[in-house]
């Protein structure tokens, strides 16, 4: 999921394609690619409904593997996710600059997720910054609406990395009955591996599994470095999950739950 597939027009779009080939295309990839295997638990499993799940992985085939849908996700609150010195007013300093560079950029990057914050349609920079104002909201405020799972924008249904997978899951059934309480497009890497979905006992786990002699929980199968996933497995999943939780650099601690 670390990447979508580029088509003979250079676009990067969803795909499936076996595992053999996959892997075959890993292996030959200069990037040094660290992998890791993380197994559902058997009580996810149980419940994971294969038949939906693939429903949505083919709905998704072909579709842009977008960015616009996730560009504000990370911005939850109105000044704790900015790593200094950027914040919101630096934010629209550039987006200000860069719509009169490129408008067509702009409009297909920002533009359209913002008129979703607003349930607006087609407004350009200066008419969602004057509507924010209109509804007494300052601009801060806006960024820190929560991205919606069904929000289609203007190139199709997209999504991007892990929320492609949280998605499948979703579809799957993972997350029921909180589902429609959940927005995947907002989690993050880091979001999806602390769920508390996957295999806790490394008894279980594959024979073939690279646990670094029980010093991982989980399987890494390929890279030359030791995986390392802070509070893998951890946190359970609740309502708004993820959707007002600070994170500030250099070491992004965050609240309980988040």
């Amino acid at each position: 999921c670390e990447s979508g597939h580029e088509n003979e027009k250079g676009e990067e779009i969803i795909v499936v394609i076996p595992w053999d080939e996959w892997w075959e295309l890993t292996l030959k990839d200069n990037s040094n690619p660290q992998v890791a295997l993380l197994p559902l638990h058997p009580d996810i499993r149980a419940k994971f409904n294969n038949t939906a799940a693939w429903e949505y992985a083919r709905s998704m085939l072909g579709k842009p593997y977008g960015y616009h849908n996730m560009i504000f996700s990370w911005i939850d609150t109105l000044g704790d996710n900015y790593p200094p010195p950027l914040d919101a007013h630096l934010v629209i300093s550039v987006m200000s600059m860069w719509t009169r560079v490129q408008p067509a950029y702009a409009a297909n990057m920002w533009n359209e997720a913002l008129n979703k914050r607003l349930g607006t349609e087609d407004l350009d920079l200066y008419g969602i910054l004057e509507e924010t104002a209109r509804r007494g909201m300052s601009f801060d405020e806006l960024l820190t609406i929560p991205e919606q799972d069904e929000w289609v924008y203007s190139d199709g249904k997209s999504t991007t990395c892990v929320a492609f997978i949280l998605a499948m899951y979703k579809a799957a059934g993972i997350f029921d009955p909180l589902a429609d309480h959940i927005q995947v497009t907002e989690f993050t890497i880091r979001d999806a591996y602390t769920l508390k979905l996957f295999e806790s006992n490394q008894t279980r786990l594959p024979s073939w599994c690279n646990t670094e002699e029980g010093k991982l929980d989980f399987c890494q199968i390929l890279g030359e470095y030791r995986m390392e996933l802070p509070g893998y497995n951890t946190i359970y999943p609740y309502p708004n999950m993820n959707q007002n939780c600070p994170s500030l650099p250099p070491n992004y601690e965050r609240p309980s739950k988040c």
